[in-house]
């Protein structure tokens, strides 16, 4: 054993619990009544403490990609730590540009120049400064329930109240109604009228709470934090043509939703057949490694003049981890895979559904699905207790999802999109192990 190495305990792990509340901020709050301190992680395993090993299926927030640890990720990570570990915006480095050069192929349509980042919220930041710069304007429309990050701006973008610790505090930011099949206020079931009803909405929003010239309409394709809400493809075609109409960009908000989770495609807003002027990724990009990315066209790009830089954007050591987790992704078809094994996993799922009528909805596109937890299927109230119940009934049988939605009642599920068929079932049969348990 290496000096300085820690020695995984269960003592140690009630230490490290107690510390958690004494050293780190309050917000920072983890799951699980009792909750987890996780030591070791191969591909959608991961290990606690104290010796207990749970299946994960949520994946750091859909942010393990191609699994724990993946060996090409850690050999490329650690051949680059041992040449060099960063640099800075300031310097060229053969790995940013592979990456950038690889988004640019698989990016929709025009999509080419990249400035990256540490993070969603980051990439998000830099996508609506970029659409003010290139508009000249600065009012920006999200639709309700969104997410969009932690600093100022992107918590101001999100409309979601338990994630916003401040009253609205940016001024021009507008939201819209968005569709929620589930539980849409229009008539049910949610038809293509609700998608006229929707689409009249926004352009009513930017006529009487805007100025009328909107710089930007940012939309999740599917809605991560808000309870895997996917947008009808044809209410995203329409949206897009409604704020162009108007004179602003459309930005494509893909962190959770990029590089196959959604299956078949590369990135979410795809299944529409829409070709975004911005978009923005992050999470599964680099596995784990701290990347945001935020790519647009060439004359988008071209209209930031001012300097602009990023200390640990694009370093070489988070480059590295993004250019090898993308080969993956190309070698293996992740959006194939995402197709192929979110079909299998929502098929176990919709046969629980119909022996346990406490999960109202089945929901989600490829690898990226959710379950909302209601009272009953009659009367769909919201059941947050019963989300907070399978979720620690699930840890007891070994598997590790989620939580969302704007009651809490949400259970979401996004494992790596290198996981097996064999896996997926060892799953399903703990998640119905867990829903026994809380009959």
């Amino acid at each position: 054993m290496s000096s300085g190495q820690i020695v995984a305990t269960p003592d140690l792990g009630a230490q490290l619990k107690v510390a958690q509340g004494e050293y780190l901020f309050p917000s920072v709050a983890p799951l699980y009544e009792d909750p987890l301190v996780l030591v070791e992680g191969e591909g959608v395993w991961v290990t606690d403490i104290e010796g207990r090993r749970f299946l994960d299926f949520f994946g750091g927030i859909l942010t393990t990609s191609i699994g724990h640890s993946h060996p090409a990720v850690t050999a490329r990570v650690q051949d680059q730590v041992g040449r060099l570990g960063h640099t800075s915006t300031l310097y060229i480095t053969e790995h940013q540009i592979r990456v950038a050069e690889r988004l640019a192929k698989l990016a929709p349509g025009r999509l080419k120049k990249s400035f990256f980042s540490n993070s969603g919220t980051e990439a998000v930041e830099t996508a609506v400064m970029l659409a003010f710069i290139y508009t000249g304007r600065s009012e920006l429309i999200a639709l309700r329930h969104a997410y969009s990050g932690r600093s100022f701006l992107a918590t101001n973008i999100t409309a979601h109240s338990p994630w916003r610790p401040l009253p609205a505090t940016i001024p021009g930011i507008k939201h819209a109604l968005s569709p929620y099949p589930y539980r849409c206020p229009f008539k049910t079931p949610c038809d293509q009228e609700c998608i006229d009803a929707f689409t009249r909405d926004l352009e009513e929003v930017i006529e009487t709470t805007t100025s009328g010239r909107p710089a930007a309409l940012i939309i999740e394709p599917v809605q991560g934090v808000g309870g895997f809400i996917p947008l009808p493809p044809e209410y995203i075609r329409r949206a897009a043509e409604i704020i162009r109409h108007y004179g602003g960009l459309l930005i494509s908000d893909e962190v959770q939703t990029g590089f196959g989770r959604t299956g078949t495609k590369w990135f979410g807003i795809e299944h529409a057949g829409v070709e975004p002027d911005i978009m923005t990724m992050a999470k599964g990009i680099a596995n784990g490694f701290p990347v945001g990315a935020t790519i647009t066209t060439d004359e988008i790009a071209q209209a930031w003049t001012a300097k602009s830089i990023s200390t640990y954007g694009g370093t070489p050591v988070s480059m590295a981890a993004a250019a090898a987790t993308i080969d993956v992704m190309i070698e293996v078809n992740t959006p194939r895979r995402s197709a192929e094994m979110g079909a299998r996993l929502r098929a176990g799922l919709e046969e629980l559904q119909k022996e346990f009528d406490w999960i109202g909805d089945v929901r989600g596109m490829g690898l990226m699905i959710g379950l909302e937890l209601v009272e009953d299927t009659k009367t769909k109230v919201p059941n947050p207790q019963r989300a907070v119940a399978f979720l620690e009934a699930a840890k007891d049988e070994g598997v590790l999802i989620g939580l969302g939605g704007l009651k809490g009642n949400v259970i979401r599920i996004g494992p790596s999109m290198l996981i097996t068929p064999a896996e997926i079932d060892d799953g399903l049969a703990r998640l119905a192990k867990a829903c026994a348990r809380i009959r």
